[in-house]
């Protein structure tokens, strides 16, 4: 996973999605120096979470006051918009169903719209390239645990636990579970510069299939 990421990561970032999502001054057109508007990025689909209304609206509650301090952008899994329409849950949603979008779509006069901005499922070099410039990412994804370290970017975990233990003691990755209180508070700290400080793991620098490779060869044709 780490090798795919570092492999497309400059591809990634030639896509035009932060541009097509009204990012602005996002894409490589408008300058290396360049920097998107301020955004998180969210991934929501396990069951643990979608498939349970009280659970499912514990972190909404949680999301929607990070919706009134930054956008979030939420490409959605139909599985969760599935569960979105039979808990009716939608009031905490905006769907954008075509791109691209003006960036004045999220606000309105009185400033940020508090809610989620919900868009189609991204290919992965567009996901890749909208992750890479996030504020923060909040996801239950056990994958996206792992590049949010290698990208530096603050992960916050929906979930109790995590099968990727190395993105909590030296990555960027906070849990949360479902609690909104903490969800609110780890995305202020991140507004604030304060987030949890990690580095990549040593060994995560996208030359495993080489060190696989080497060793293969080694036990077969030595």
């Amino acid at each position: 996973m780490v090798d795919s990421l570092l492999f497309n990561l400059e591809q990634a970032k030639k896509t035009e999605i932060l541009d097509n999502l009204g990012l602005v001054g996002s894409s490589a057109a408008a300058g290396a120096n360049s920097q998107p508007t301020p955004y998180a990025l969210l991934t929501l689909h396990r069951p643990a979470n979608v498939d349970n209304r009280e659970t499912f609206s514990r972190i909404l509650k949680g999301l929607l006051e990070v919706a009134s301090k930054i956008p979030v952008i939420f490409p959605m899994h139909p599985r969760t918009r599935k569960q979105v329409n039979l808990f009716g849950l939608d009031d905490a949603f905006v769907f954008h169903s075509a791109l691209p979008v003006d960036s004045s779509l999220y606000r309105d006069e009185k400033g940020l719209i508090p809610k989620i901005h919900c868009f189609e499922p991204l290919g992965y070099l567009e996901f890749l390239n909208l992750m890479a410039y996030a504020k923060a990412v909040l996801t239950d994804s056990g994958g996206i645990q792992e590049e949010t370290t290698v990208l530096n970017i603050p992960c916050i975990t929906l979930r109790d636990s995590t099968e990727r233990p190395i993105t909590l003691t030296e990555g960027t990755n906070v849990l949360v579970h479902d609690d909104p209180q903490k969800i609110v508070a780890e995305m202020d700290k991140v507004l604030a510069g304060q987030s949890r400080r990690g580095k990549c793991p040593d060994i995560w620098d996208g030359h495993t299939a080489e060190r696989i490779v080497a060793v293969l060869s080694e036990k077969l044709f030595s």
